[in-house]
């Protein structure tokens, strides 16, 4: 059994102060523990905020050259752990090891290969004339990252942070704590400067709500559910603290009349279902012209029906358990919500998987019959449910696509890429794939509406660490 009792502060690793419990690690596979790690307390939040707060002015004054040297050595020692980093995401949270290996843990070195570029390239000060406008390190970030695509997270925090001159407190999930500290052992490797980067495991409601409240967090960047991002926000007003956010999300897909129909179906199912759902920003919603509708929930409950669930660790597996307890119910939950609405049940269903007689497996789940005014179409559910809804003409899958709270991320599938770039403009979502097009995270990710505030990636991403300052002579 695993015992994870030391948080890093300061650069070194440190005992939690006295009122730290320990938690059970839960495999999400056998619902057994298979460790314990510390939560800490307001005392260990206030020392590794302190820890940051000493370490920030000789940080925030080091050149662009500094700064690129750290980066480099984090990508040189990440890359060398990448297979410890994709087997300790497997352990955790239940994803599929091919998954793990070709994106859980190259996406974070892809982050950080990515804001190195963006370092190399950014102008902290440009000339208007008579004034100069400086761009400098807003202080002490606090980061608080989920447990879904916990290195995408972390990475995609830590690095721009580090890339502005901020230094950081990292609050990783509890749920995902493996891979986080092997981060936190590659950021010492590394040498990253005493205080520079910490990291604290904790309770969002003890740990979380405090550095967002601390006077001395200049900063805290989440990403999490809608309603974690609202409590942060709260926590953080009195101080006028900059808060970003990277919250949820229920995306559509949009498959337009003159698309591939096959195609897009079946690319929206694998991307709904892959991390077994637990994707923010994925297609949960698929829009089909009314006269190919049936032919839609053919294809989808076909896709569906022919995902391979079982264990992580089989390479032939595409779709692992959910990954905690509580989601897994929440699912569950939700599934039996669309049965009572009255949606027709095309794939899948409650419970687990035939054959599988433990562990947090939820059925790839597809809803026909479905419309905008249903739980399971307004809510976010994060796991591996699909529903599909009518349109008669584009201006109605338009509309249908923007009646929701969330505006992360649009999907849209068609045969003409100038008809795709012009509703593009009109969907209320921080970003827009086109045909299966990959995420790019060289530019600015992030959402309208509840899913949040601010960006990440790109100079955009950077820019939210800094702080704008005009100098006139």
């Amino acid at each position: 059994m695993t015992i994870l009792n030391t948080f890093y502060i300061g650069g070194a690793w440190v005992e939690p102060c006295a009122g730290s419990t320990l938690m059970d690690i839960v495999d999400p596979v056998t619902e057994e523990p298979t460790g314990k790690l510390a939560m800490g307390t307001k005392a260990d939040a206030d020392r590794a905020v302190a820890a940051a707060r000493a370490a920030f002015p000789a940080w925030s004054a080091t050149s662009r050259e500094e700064r690129i040297a750290l980066l480099e050595r984090v990508i040189e020692r990440y890359r060398a752990r990448l297979d410890d980093l994709a087997d300790a995401v497997r352990r955790e949270i239940g994803a599929p090891i091919a998954l793990c290996r070709h994106l859980q843990a190259p996406i974070g070195l892809a982050q950080l290969q990515a804001a190195l570029q963006t370092l190399r390239h950014f102008e902290f000060e440009t000339n208007h004339g008579k004034s100069d406008v400086r761009r400098e390190a807003i202080g002490v970030a606090a980061l608080i990252t989920p447990w879904n695509w916990p290195l995408n997270q972390i990475t995609a925090k830590v690095a721009p942070a580090l890339a502005a001159g901020c230094t950081i407190v990292l609050k990783p999930s509890e749920i995902a704590p493996f891979d986080a500290v092997i981060f936190a052992e590659i950021m010492h490797e590394a040498g990253a400067p005493a205080g520079v980067f910490n990291m604290i495991f904790g309770e969002g409601r003890v740990v979380g709500e405090h550095l967002s409240a601390h006077r001395d967090v200049d900063m805290v960047s989440i990403t999490g559910s809608t309603r974690a991002g609202i409590e942060v926000a709260m926590s953080a007003a009195p101080t006028v603290k900059r808060v970003a956010q990277e919250l949820g999300g229920k995306s559509p897909l949009l498959i337009l009349d003159d698309a591939d129909l096959k195609a897009a179906v079946t690319s929206g199912v694998a991307q709904c279902m892959a991390n077994s759902g637990q994707t923010c920003v994925a297609p949960t919603r698929m829009l089909v012209p009314r006269d190919r509708y049936e032919e839609a929930v053919t294809i989808a409950a076909a896709v569906a029906n022919a995902v391979t669930v079982g264990d992580p660790a089989d390479p032939a597996t595409k779709m692992g358990p959910i990954s905690n307890r509580a989601q897994y119910d929440k699912v569950q939950r939700m599934i039996r919500t669309g049965l009572e609405e009255g949606a027709r049940l095309a794939a899948g269903g409650v419970g687990r998987p035939e054959g599988i007689s433990r562990g947090f497996y939820a059925r790839p789940t597809v809803f026909a019959d479905v419309h905008n005014g249903m739980k399971i179409a307004r809510e976010e559910i994060f796991g591996p449910v699909l529903v599909l809804i009518a349109y008669d003409d584009e201006e109605e899958a338009i509309a249908i696509a923007n009646d929701t709270d969330f505006g992360l991320a649009g999907y849209i599938a068609t045969g003409d890429a100038q008809r795709a770039r012009r509703i593009a403009t009109r969907l209320r979502v921080g970003s827009v794939r086109i045909n299966g097009a990959m995420m790019d995270i060289t530019v600015p990710f992030g959402g309208y509406k509840t899913s949040g505030n601010g960006r990440e990636c790109g100079a955009e991403g950077l820019a939210e660490f800094l702080e704008c300052k005009s100098v006139t002579a």
